[in-house]
């Protein structure tokens, strides 16, 4: 399988493998959603199949909690863990401050609610990931349905006075229809290029009429694990990065 795989996901599936050490015996930990997280899975997995480790997950959207139950992996709800000790998930961007960019998959609403209840949260990651500063990749923001376009207009309103060097916003489409989250939601991207201010841009949108959550994870990010091809990791921490 690893022959055929790109340098990209090389480096994503060495970060998820040394991700996966942190997971020990009866803990309760949240398992994240996309690409990068997917190879964390498939390698907790095999933890639980040839080691015998044995741990609870809670996955923060409907495709990682059917992949951790073909792995193998007892998967509970959130509810029914009460409190994480980890949480492991991967990130679009991120910063020298460890400020994420989160939802390229639609699924940061969970992700969020699942870091926040979790003692520790460690973001698996490829090099390319790493920014000086955030704003390259789009800013997802899930909305409710109704009144989906005035929301649009509140939020391309409120960007007017913003620290932002692009203010485009674009409704998230699956093929002919508008994506849906799992929440039965919508998802507003926005395309600012620069983020000068990310905790004044979370909290301007969260406080908007039918806007749900915004993709920026403002400290709520322990460490970074960087894979590259070649087997290196790099580990950012909070205070300072070393490999």
């Amino acid at each position: 399988m690893t022959g055929e795989m790109s340098p990209a996901d090389k480096a994503k599936l060495v970060a998820a493998n040394r991700a996966a050490e942190h997971v020990e015996d009866g803990m309760q930990v949240g398992l994240g959603t996309g690409s990068t997280a997917a190879w964390l899975v498939k390698r907790l997995g095999e933890r639980v199949r040839d080691e015998g480790l044995t741990f609870r997950g809670v996955p923060t959207s409907t495709r990682t909690a059917t992949q951790a139950r073909e792995e193998g992996i007892e998967v509970i709800t959130l509810d029914q863990a009460g409190w994480l000790d980890l949480t492991i998930d991967g990130a679009d961007e991120f910063d020298s401050e460890l400020t994420l960019i989160k939802g390229g998959g639609g699924a940061h609403l969970q992700e969020k609610i699942v870091a926040k209840a979790s003692d520790r949260m460690i973001v698996i990651a490829d090099a390319a990931k790493e920014v000086a500063t955030l704003g390259a990749f789009p800013l997802p923001v899930e909305v409710i349905p109704f009144g989906l376009n005035s929301t649009q207009k509140l939020i391309e309103e409120a960007l007017v006075a913003m620290d932002v060097q692009g203010r485009t916003t674009a409704l998230r489409m699956n093929g002919d229809a508008p994506f849906v989250t799992d929440e039965g939601n919508h998802i507003i991207d926005l395309r600012l290029q620069r983020i000068g201010d990310a905790r004044a841009m979370s909290l301007m949108l969260n406080q908007l009429p039918g806007v749900v959550e915004n993709g920026l994870f403002i400290e709520m990010c322990d460490l970074v694990i960087v894979g590259h091809a070649d087997g290196r990791v790099d580990l950012h921490h909070v205070t300072k990065a070393s490999v």
